[in-house]
């Protein structure tokens, strides 16, 4: 049965109870996410943010996701912000019973990198610096047996990743399924490090310093870390698709470089040959899959299918050709 979830009616009791505040509280309903509920506190000098996970996606085709991710947010927040504390925020409470996970609430002035990208606030800088923050993550896992150990059940990931975006568009596109299909025993076989499994602009806050903080671990697991390069990436061509304007396309070209090219400088681990693959495939489903993108017209889709579809069926293509 799946639990009652919190509102900002009962959470101010709900934390209460459990000892995170004391007193009367502020209660905000953030908005943004299909996951999650989620709530901003502040109380006295707590200000916080509770997430409790969802029964069913909100998307328009019927997702439904195992609560347990909220788990494997909590463990994964609590053990990459012990790796990059800058970078991830502090994990204040955790309830596994009702699957609610309570951080510290980031600086009002940040901003989500999704929506800058698409106000046509580019800072390449910002792709280098989160190209340097995986590669510690995957540099971290792949060194770390107990670590990849800890998150070796995958079933989320295929839930909420390999069936949404891979199989989706292998259906509806017959002539890639050989394709595609090789992409999907590449990321579920080769386990090799962690995997954020989420690493998005919409979970991207920047800083008033354009430093980026990255949210949102329930898709953590032990897999290929290709998946991480290509979700972010896959994201990026989609905005470059998505505009006209010269001076855009320019910029979103050389965060997405930017980004691989000091993943590669920081990283332990070889780059996968494959990856402009996965960007391809990971990108087309943001057309034909089950969570489409929101900010794409007919011809912004019309381009990204186009440019997807000629990618992954051309073995000589390269990253940086994605984005000529």
């Amino acid at each position: 049965m799946d639990k009652e979830l919190l509102d900002e009616t009962t959470v101010v009791a709900y934390l209460t109870n459990r000892g995170i505040i004391n007193g009367p509280a502020e209660v905000e309903e953030l908005t943004g996410g299909v996951s999650n509920v989620v709530l901003a506190v502040k109380s006295g000098d707590k200000d916080l943010v509770l997430k409790q996970a969802l029964p069913q996606l909100k998307v328009a085709a019927v997702w439904k996701a195992d609560q347990r991710r909220a788990i494997v947010e909590a463990n994964g927040m609590k053990l990459l912000h012990s790796i990059t504390p800058d970078s991830v925020p502090d994990l204040v409470d955790f309830d596994p019973e009702e699957f609610t996970l309570t951080m510290e609430r980031l600086p009002r002035e940040c901003t989500v990198w999704k929506s800058d990208l698409l106000d046509g606030v580019i800072k390449p800088s910002i792709g280098a610096d989160l190209g340097r923050i995986l590669a510690t993550w995957h540099n971290f896992g792949a060194d770390n047996k107990e670590a990849r150990d800890a998150y070796m059940e995958d079933s989320l990931f295929d839930q909420l990743r390999v069936t949404p975006f891979y199989r989706a568009v292998a259906k509806v596109n017959p002539p890639l399924d050989a394709r595609i299909q090789e992409l999907i025993t590449e990321i579920s076989t080769a386990k090799i490090t962690l995997v954020h499994g989420d690493f998005s602009p919409k979970n991207i806050m920047i800083t008033d310093a354009n430093k980026p903080i990255v949210l949102d671990f329930e898709v953590m697991h032990t897999g290929n870390p290709v998946f991480d390069l290509g979700f972010v990436s896959a994201h990026l061509l989609c905005k470059y698709l998505r505009t006209e304007d010269s001076k855009q396309r320019a910029l979103l070209r050389e965060t997405a470089i930017s980004f691989v090219n000091s993943y590669a400088q920081t990283s332990n681990i070889e780059t996968a040959k494959s990856l402009p693959h996965h960007v391809a495939v990971i990108a087309l489903a943001r057309v034909e899959g089950v969570s489409p993108v929101n900010y794409l017209d007919e011809g912004g889709k019309a381009r990204v299918q186009s440019v997807t579809k000629a990618a992954l069926a051309n073995s000589q293509i390269t990253f940086e050709g994605l984005f000529a």
